[in-house]
């Protein structure tokens, strides 16, 4: 792979402004000497962590939330930004216990992903999680989150499920299956 030069920042604008998100308008010079005008999130410097809870009993869990973005409750894993101090797994027991009510002894990195880089430069660092004990701690969502707990033999089945559809989850799964089956930690169902 080629390594490209970066375009040169002419300027940065802010064009909207939130109580959660401000949107700027960059004016960029390409290397070429093309000139465009993008817009993005301008970048907090947090990032977020998502965990794929599995059981003792060979069962992963869910939680099912509301999304503003689609209007509708999501079925999804365990997520939440990085608070400042935190490390990324510091941030992923805090969440798991806030969110499913466990905590994890063995956490294994996967994958650092990012949504949408065009427009959002926030990081998302995908685990699992095993070894779980019981500890709840108070999160910060407006309800309580309604725990799914599924077996990890039909794991394939989210796949197609309607309500598990977020981008991040769908690469946690896939990248969990893969994981598991490469160690052979996988139920029969899916040592496809």
């Amino acid at each position: 792979m080629t390594s490209k030069q970066s375009p040169e920042i002419l300027s940065i604008t802010t064009v909207a402004k939130s109580r959660l998100f401000t949107v700027e308008s960059l004016d960029l010079r390409f290397s070429n000497g093309e000139e465009r005008t993008y817009e993005r999130m301008r970048p907090s410097g947090r990032h977020a962590v998502m965990m794929v809870p599995v059981t003792a009993q060979g069962d992963i869990l869910l939680v099912r939330e509301f999304a503003a973005g689609t209007q509708r409750y999501e079925l999804g894993f365990p997520k939440g930004l990085i608070d400042h101090g935190e490390s990324a797994e510091e941030a992923a027991i805090r969440e798991l216990k806030e969110e499913v009510g466990f905590g994890a002894n063995n956490l294994t990195y996967l994958k650092e992903v990012v949504l949408a880089p065009s427009y959002f430069s926030g990081h998302m660092t995908l685990f699992i999680a095993q070894d779980l004990y019981p500890e709840q701690l108070v999160g910060d969502e407006p309800e309580p989150l309604e725990v799914i707990r599924w077996p990890l033999s039909q794991a394939e089945e989210l796949l197609t499920h309607l309500d598990f559809c977020e981008a991040r989850s769908v690469t946690a799964l896939l990248l969990t299956l893969r994981y598991m089956k490469q160690n052979n930690l996988l139920p029969e169902a899916n040592a496809l």
